[in-house]
């Protein structure tokens, strides 16, 4: 169990750690070009390719999504609670609290934990947590959302192409699987590096209270996804992916919205920092109660 558990958590790990040596060796490194690389290009194509070419039934998928929706709901419901009971500004802190790191983080989880099946489900459930942050998340953030913003992101159109061939039950071209393939496949070294360098650059700010939230972030997005799991009756890799999708730590994005719009960004900052070392400390328990350790 060790060794399958130390064989999931290793390239994460070492991914990362490329980042932070990265920032702390002097060298370059391009946050925007990155993020706007993976999140027009890359993750759209991962989630192409991940939809139409693995093995996940139309059903299993759709009800992934439908089960982030509900995780998402539950989890912003308790964090403007917590929010509101400390007094803080919740259009800085809410979002951290209700989205996690399904993209940096929990995609390449759910790929060593449970393989191709894991990613499709994990790409599901990432992208309608991704279109949730790029829409309501920067609503949240901006105090303001324009018409055309849900039409500007990509992945909602590679989602529409991907449900597209899944209803039809049409094979794409191979020149676009090769394409989307080799393109997505970026998109996870890319997101773990950048995430390594994001926690370098980072500092934290009033420790006990962003500790404090970033134990509260982990622990509803856990209950959270207990919830919905006993809800929808899951089981096996579906259950897996819920319970790991659902108590990642705080996304990164958060802290690019809260530094863009001036709100708090330094404990928004601290947030990703803390919850994402809080999240290191429990992923080995996490991972087997997810199932990922067993045989």
């Amino acid at each position: 169990m060790i060794q399958t558990l130390f064989a999931i958590l290793a390239p994460v790990a070492v991914a990362a750690g490329i980042g932070v040596a990265w920032v702390r060796l002097g060298r370059p490194f391009e946050t925007r070009f990155v993020t706007d690389l993976v999140t027009n290009i890359g993750a759209p194509c991962l989630i192409f390719t991940a939809l139409v070419r693995l093995q996940v039934g139309a059903a299993a998928l759709a009800e992934m999504a439908l089960v982030a929706l509900a995780i998402l709901a539950l989890a912003a419901a308790a964090g403007f609670a917590v929010v509101r009971l400390l007094g803080l500004d919740w259009r800085a802190f809410l979002p951290a609290l209700a989205i996690g790191n399904h993209g940096n983080m929990g995609l390449p989880l759910c790929l060593f934990a449970f393989g191709e099946a894991g990613l499709a489900l994990g790409v599901a459930y990432f992208a309608v947590t991704a279109l949730v942050q790029f829409t309501a998340g920067h609503w949240v953030a901006s105090g303001a959302l324009s018409p055309g913003e849900v039409l500007r992101q990509p992945i909602v159109y590679a989602l529409a192409a991907a449900v597209a061939v899944l209803a039809l039950g049409v094979t794409p071209p191979a020149w676009l699987l090769n394409t989307t393939l080799l393109l997505g496949g970026m998109t996870i070294p890319l997101m773990l590096i950048s995430l390594g360098v994001s926690l370098a650059r980072m500092q934290v700010g009033r420790v006990p209270q962003v500790l404090f939230l970033s134990a509260c972030r982990l622990a509803i997005g856990f209950a959270a996804g207990h919830l919905v799991v006993a809800l929808f009756a899951l089981d096996g890799v579906a259950r897996g992916v819920a319970l790991i999708q659902a108590t990642m730590p705080v996304a990164v994005f958060n802290y690019l919205f809260a530094q863009y719009h001036g709100r708090d960004a330094e404990e928004v900052a601290g947030l990703v920092v803390l919850s994402t070392l809080l999240a290191c400390l429990i992923l080995p328990a996490l991972l087997y109660h997810a199932g990922a350790g067993r045989p």
